[in-house]
């Protein structure tokens, strides 16, 4: 058990019944003239919608955090909500398992080196750079966020 992972406790199971049964997130980067901005999402599995998210020009774990709160903030969901993201060091964070932790979300981490297992969040990233960002060009990175 490496610190900050915890085990796959979606095991591919990306259906959800009801609202604030499973959700997902990741980060993903849009390229500005300025340099690279990072987006961070939270998805509920159930309706597929974005219900947290935020932007920053580093890829930090406050960006995570930040994205996190947000979701929580709008659907404060009961304890036993499961939160399922990549290994990557931000969500694999003291900070961010203790975030999930004060909430009661569960925390669910992919399996090593299985890009399938977080398909929900990937797929939604696929989508947005191919109707929205693919063959745009931004000036700023606050061009792009708006």
């Amino acid at each position: 058990h490496q610190t900050g992972i915890v085990a796959n406790l979606l095991d591919g199971d990306f259906l959800a019944d009801r609202p604030n049964q499973k959700w997902a997130g990741d980060i993903s980067s849009i390229w500005t003239a300025e340099g690279w901005l990072y987006l961070a999402v939270v998805i509920d599995l159930f309706s597929r919608r974005v219900i947290g998210w935020d932007v920053s020009d580093r890829m930090k774990k406050d960006l995570a955090i930040r994205a996190l709160d947000m979701a929580v903030r709008l659907r404060d969901p009961a304890p036993g909500c499961f939160f399922h993201s990549d290994r990557g060091s931000h969500y694999g964070s003291h900070d961010f398992q203790k975030k999930l932790l004060a909430h009661g979300l569960l925390a669910s981490m992919s399996g090593k080196g299985n890009c399938f297992d977080n398909a929900a969040v990937e797929t939604f990233f696929k989508s947005l750079k191919a109707e929205r960002l693919w063959r745009q060009n931004w000036s700023t990175r606050r061009e792009a966020t708006v």
